[in-house]
């Protein structure tokens, strides 16, 4: 371990080999940091908290700390961090409200500057969370999803697996996994069409998600009947994740930023929203979607 004087360390804190700790970091009793890690300047461990190897935490990074929560009672839980991952700088990472309940951080995620993840999230593996992306409490990340910056998620929802979140969007609802949601309405506006062939999809599995898509979304149909088509079509394959998604949605999925006769929200609701001026006021606003 290479530490610098400037640092405090609890004895208690069990640091594994070829860590680095740099000038002015705090890492408090009963943490557990794995194997080649690296600790910038200022960087703050708190009581507990759990940490693989081969992470790195740039400065001004704070692990640990209690919920922003005004009813917080008792004894708090704790933060769990795989390995891989990266912490730019003055990131945050709160501990659960409860015990036993955590944290938890799986690997391979970036979380860029001043990123923050509240009480009892969870975030999977290899996601981006871009500048001041802001999680609220009991939060859900699946795997591979990109966040833009400023991008703000209410508590409790979720947010499915290779799913990309436009700067600065208000996600209020579960996003399904697949599809990306534009900042600007923090509507759905199709498939994540890049990333899933940047990841190796093939055209066939992609047509798939397109039928699931266009059922969920275009298809007119009642909720009541969307499930059971869900059920009865799409329950194995890559079409399966989109499936068991929806079955456990408590609040709702994200809405399509246009939407088929008799759906839940007209277009219209959206074009009462866009902005108009004297070049645009008799034009038709319409948006981009990429469902193919």
């Amino acid at each position: 371990m290479n530490t610098d004087l400037l640092s405090v360390i609890s004895p208690s804190a069990h640091i594994g080999v070829n860590v680095e700790i740099g000038h002015f970091c705090i890492i408090e009793p009963d943490v557990v940091i794995g194997d080649n890690c690296c600790l910038s300047s200022h960087v703050t461990i708190k009581r507990g908290v759990v940490i693989g190897d081969k992470n790195i935490f740039c400065e001004g990074v704070t692990i640990g700390n209690l919920p922003q929560h005004t009813a917080l009672e008792g004894d708090a839980g704790n933060v769990v961090i795989g390995n891989n991952n990266v912490f730019r700088e003055n990131v945050t990472v709160h501990k659960a409200m409860h015990e036993p309940a955590i944290t938890q951080i799986g690997d391979s995620n970036y979380f860029m500057v001043n990123a923050h993840v509240a009480h009892d999230c969870k975030v999977g593996n290899n996601n981006i969370l871009v500048n001041n992306v802001m999680l609220a409490g009991h939060v859900e990340i699946g795997n591979r999803v990109n966040i833009g910056g400023a991008a703000g998620i209410h508590q409790f929802c979720r947010i499915g697996s290779y799913a990309m979140v436009g700067a600065q969007a208000h996600v209020m609802q579960d996003v399904l996994p697949f599809v990306t949601v534009d900042g600007l309405t923090s509507r759905i506006v199709g498939l994540n069409l890049i990333g899933l062939r940047r990841n190796g999809y093939s055209t066939s599995e992609i047509n798939i998600l397109k039928e699931v898509y266009r059922l969920v979304y275009r298809s007119g149909r009642a909720w009541k009947d969307i499930l059971q088509k869900l059920q009865d079509e799409y329950s194995n394959g890559i079409a399966a994740e989109i499936t068991k998604f929806v079955l456990a949605t408590k609040r709702g999925i994200v809405h399509e930023g246009r939407y088929a006769e008799n759906s839940l929200l007209k277009f219209s609701k959206i074009q009462e929203k866009l902005p108009i001026n004297e070049t645009n006021k008799n034009e038709t606003p319409t948006l981009k979607i990429n469902a193919g």
